[in-house]
């Protein structure tokens, strides 16, 4: 299957699962990410303010940032700028995309990230992960070698294999509902 086919059957799939049943299969997949040891000892943590059609990460996000810094990926040109998350009151609706982003300096210590959690279109059991097709977090993890990587997902974006491209970064785990 081509990437453009894979891309069309996700769509598809997340299309037919209303947002309140997204919501709901979001929750055991944020509680695996919070019972891994690698974002119990983190202290600074690259997430991702979720779209409509991605795992829910808001509720997360505002449950965690008093006690660890966390980032969110900011949108400028062709690459992600990081910016810290400070409370509900910091976001803006980005320009490109009208994804949620934080407004405070950017955060260039990549070295610092210990963890990132990532979206994506399409994950396999190999830990291999299929964005939308702009290259962003491919670039931003391709920055951040030490960090441990998260793919996040609902049960139907996990497929038997993933096409793989030689610049592809594969997650080091990936979490999705039962």
């Amino acid at each position: 299957m081509t990437k453009q086919e894979l891309r069309k059957r996700i769509r598809a799939a997340k299309q037919a699962v209303p947002f309140h049943e997204k919501e709901r299969l979001s929750e055991p997949i944020m509680r695996k990410v919070e019972q891994l040891p690698q974002f119990q000892q983190a202290e600074t943590v690259l997430l991702y303010w979720s779209m409509d059609d991605e795992v829910q990460t808001h509720d997360f996000v505002n449950r965690w940032y008093l006690t660890k810094r966390l980032l969110l990926p900011c949108v400028d040109g062709d690459e992600l700028r990081l910016r810290q998350y400070t409370g509900p009151a910091c976001m803006r609706s980005g320009e490109q995309f009208g994804i949620g982003e934080p407004t405070g300096p950017e955060f260039t210590a990549l070295d610092k990230v210990e963890m990132i959690v990532v979206p994506g279109v399409a994950f396999d059991r190999q830990n291999n992960r299929m964005g939308r097709g702009r290259g962003f977090y491919d670039r931003l993890l391709k920055s951040t070698p030490n960090a441990f990587k998260v793919g996040v997902a609902f049960h139907f974006q996990m497929v038997d294999q993933v096409p793989v491209e030689p610049f592809d970064i594969p997650m080091n785990t990936v979490l999705t509902n039962p």
